[in-house]
């Protein structure tokens, strides 16, 4: 049976869900989940609906927890604003965040050491340093802590627009009197 099977899923979402889900989509970037082998943006936001559906049948509140990577080769900062902006469309928590850590024998690990994605021989750009800070600060966008990685990527990459007290920016302005979206 699949895991998301209509029925499977009802069965879970019915008997053993506390209230939250955690998933591990990783990505939304397509460029980044074809390098870390994971499905689309489109099969986590299908799957996404189906768990709703699937929670409001068995007559409970429930939500996703995803969890996301910073820093896995083929990512860019851009890439990582356009998570950000993804995160703060979908009013997501990023409670689960990590930073890629190489780990023997995986094709990612390759990537990482090479610069090179061992299945299609392409040169890979690899995030180091005071890249990855930035990136990881990206996805945890609404911690103060963060702010000066993010208005550093932000600035980086021409997404100034993101800094400011409209209701799409992700850090706001001097004053920092933003409303939420």
């Amino acid at each position: 049976m699949l895991a998301d099977s209509s029925e499977y899923l009802a069965q879970i979402c019915e008997h053993h869900v506390s209230g939250h889900l955690k998933v591990a989509p990783e990505h939304v970037v397509d460029e980044v989940t074809r390098r870390m082998k994971k499905p689309s943006r489109e099969v986590f936001e299908a799957f996404g609906k189906r768990f709703k559906a699937a929670s409001r049948r068995a007559g409970k509140e429930q939500y996703i927890l995803p969890y996301f990577i910073s820093g896995h080769p083929g990512c860019t900062v851009e890439d990582m604003v356009e998570l950000a902006e993804y995160i703060r469309d979908h009013r997501l928590y990023t409670e689960q965040v990590q930073d890629f850590t190489p780990t023997p024998m995986t094709a990612s690990t390759c990537m990482y050491h090479t610069g090179i994605d061992p299945f299609s021989m392409e040169r890979v750009h690899v995030p180091k340093g005071e890249e990855k800070r930035i990136q990881r600060a990206l996805l945890r966008y609404r911690d103060p802590r963060n702010r000066g990685l993010v208005i550093e990527g932000l600035k980086k990459v021409g997404r100034d627009d993101l800094i400011g007290d409209g209701p799409d920016c992700l850090i706001p302005g001097a004053k920092g009197n933003r409303k939420p979206r």
